[in-house]
């Protein structure tokens, strides 16, 4: 079993840095992209699992770049790999690197219907909560012949809707939230209660050209409507309409994003922290996607001191 109280949880500062950048840069790149993101003070840095490198490949990649920082999967897909390989990995990485990796699990959907990607069928799992449920008990019940960690595995779950997030907070650390607003957080730390731990990823574009930051930040938000379906459900929880998650109402850009200065930056996380979030990780959007955005993360930095 994985540890499950923030008291024997992992380091995570209170803000990281999630990139899905990684993936199109070659191995070198992303090395010395690491140890920068380490050396300027951020806690944690979480990767997603799209189609780049897989969620093991780029875990090793950014642990043995670095020594300190934490190095999170946010998220491993669970429809990419068996139980077995993921609770073999999950040991393999945590006594290599003891105390320093957490596994984010998540990638389940409500159907079994893949999403596609360039034409590519990206498949599904089925049932969100029934099949994470399962999941989990599969991978505790895999008997490693491994060298054990010094301590149990850290792990989390991607966590949105009321049912997944109790599981989060009964099995695992806690949840990794990733494209809400405020309001989520609020409710998450509810569901979750006190001990548990709540990662949130927060969108943002460090931009004082309010008309072109917000052209960016529309344009990340209208890339989740055909292709997110969990998402697409959060937000109707929260109560924004059918018109305006087809059209990227103002209302919802602005929940999901945070853009401008530092300044406007810094205001989001405070807000998410107030609201019950323990750790804030930054997604930085630039009008070049798939560049790693060395000059914001260098300017965001500033953060890590809160």
């Amino acid at each position: 079993m994985t540890s499950t109280r923030k008291g024997g949880g992992p380091r995570l500062g209170r803000v990281g840095i999630w990139t899905f950048a990684f993936d199109g840069r070659p191995a070198g790149e992303v090395r010395d992209a690491a140890a920068e993101i380490e050396e300027l003070g951020y806690g944690t840095v979480w990767f997603g699992e799209g189609l780049g490198r897989d969620t093991v490949s780029q875990a090793w990649l950014l642990l043995s770049a670095t020594r300190r920082i934490t190095v999170a999967a946010g998220i491993a897909n669970i429809a990419l790999r068996d139980p077995i390989s993921m609770a073999a990995a999950e040991r393999s990485l945590s006594e290599a690197h003891p105390g320093r990796y957490l596994l984010g699990l998540g990638g389940h959907r409500v159907s079994d219907a893949p999403i596609q990607v360039d034409g590519y069928a990206v498949p599904g799992r089925g049932k969100a909560v029934a099949t994470m449920t399962a999941y989990l008990d599969a991978m505790d019940a895999v008997p490693l012949d491994s060298p054990p960690p010094p301590r149990p595995p850290y792990r989390m779950l991607a966590a949105l809707g009321p049912q997944m997030l109790a599981l989060a907070g009964r099995r695992t650390l806690g949840a990794h939230s990733y494209f809400v607003p405020v309001e989520h957080t609020a409710l998450a730390r509810e569901i979750m209660g006190p001990d548990a731990l709540l990662a949130v990823e927060q969108v943002v574009v460090l931009d004082h050209d309010l008309d072109r930051a917000r052209e960016v930040a529309s344009e990340h938000v209208s890339s989740y409507r055909g292709a997110a379906p969990h998402q697409i459900a959060s937000l109707r929880r929260l109560g924004f309409g059918e018109d305006e998650i087809a059209h990227g109402s103002e209302r919802l850009v602005d929940a999901i994003v945070a853009y401008g200065g530092a300044e406007a930056i810094e205001k989001r996380v405070r807000a998410h922290v107030d609201a019950g979030a323990d750790h804030v990780c930054l997604q930085v959007l630039t009008e070049r996607p798939g560049a790693l955005p060395l000059a914001q993360w260098r300017e965001l930095s500033a953060l890590t001191a809160l």
